[in-house]
């Protein structure tokens, strides 16, 4: 079919047939222009695949984090504190799948609660419940089979696994991955929609051109293959500068924060640096279709 992309076209094109390519005038800002909004899109397309790669890392940091962990809380009068948390101590640590059971001290809830009450809250003037922070083994842990317990032997104590917390905030993560995705396909249907915009004004500008050479006896795949060889090798040199460009940006991003915020963890992490290189390749992929489609269409009007 005309319409799928052929490997085998592609290298043709971009490595075979120049001289076709010296037969066509340059095409001047159409070029350029090509240029230009090929390292753009690539610049902007790094940006969202790192918000896309760094979103993913963070909900499935936030998802296997949240998972393992839970909170006891424990409400009881000032007299009866110490026994409550002591049966609650108690209890999970004779519960089937709780690693450990840690006791909050005071400096760490003042830590939970300071970014809502400041740092100089009297602590100790409010009845702040007791928390006891449980870290989950690798077999897990019966959330409902524990609350009923706690309900039985310590009243007052209520068991937070997590979920209304971490639900939300995974999807939260997850849709901006997706958004990230999203953006890129949009990024590079725009790369195409200006490169078959410039490639039908050079063909335009060169009808002259294509008619005489069409008067020698060139075919018109020889004379659009000049103009896809134009725009490709175009699209290809300026999305690679874009690509650098961008990885750059993200090598001199602030990193203060660590990967729990998405702004400074914003970047990639190991294996994943390969897929910006991936961006060029897209590029000439996009230009060499979306040139290839238009030199046909324009060939077949200026008949």
């Amino acid at each position: 079919m005309r319409n799928v992309i052929n490997i085998n076209k592609i290298t043709d094109f971009i490595i075979g047939d120049a001289q076709a390519e010296r037969a066509v005038p340059p095409t001047g800002f159409t070029a350029r222009l090509t240029l230009f909004a090929a390292a753009v899109m690539a610049f902007l397309a790094v940006f969202a695949l790192a918000l896309s790669v760094s979103a993913g890392r963070l909900s499935e940091r936030w998802a296997s984090e949240l998972a393992q962990s839970a909170t006891v809380r424990i409400s009881a009068p000032q007299g009866q504190m110490q026994a409550s948390t002591e049966a609650a101590i108690e209890v999970l640590q004779t519960t089937p799948g709780v690693a450990s059971a840690r006791l909050l001290s005071d400096a760490e809830q003042r830590t939970l609660l300071e970014p809502w009450f400041g740092p100089d809250m009297p602590l100790e003037a409010l009845p702040i419940p007791q928390l006891i922070e449980i870290i989950e083994s690798s077999e897990g842990l019966d959330a409902e089979a524990l609350r009923l317990r706690l309900l039985g032997e310590v009243p007052g104590a209520v068991l937070d696994d997590h979920a209304r917390w971490r639900a939300p905030l995974a999807a939260a993560a997850g849709r901006l991955s997706f958004l990230g995705w999203f953006s890129i396909i949009l990024i590079f249907a725009v790369m195409g929609a200006m490169i078959t915009l410039a490639a039908n004004a050079a063909l335009a500008a060169n009808a002259k051109v294509i008619t005489v050479m069409r008067l020698v006896g060139a075919k018109d795949g020889y004379i659009a293959s000049a103009f896809v060889r134009r725009f490709t090798l175009r699209s290809l040199t300026g999305a690679a500068l874009g690509m650098v460009l961008g990885v750059i940006a993200l090598l001199i991003l602030p990193t203060g924060g660590g990967d729990e915020s998405i702004l400074s963890g914003l970047g990639f992490r190991g294996a994943s640096w390969l897929w910006p290189l991936v961006i060029p390749l897209l590029a000439g992929l996009v230009a060499f279709a979306a040139t290839q489609a238009a030199a046909r269409r324009t060939l077949k009007e200026l008949r």
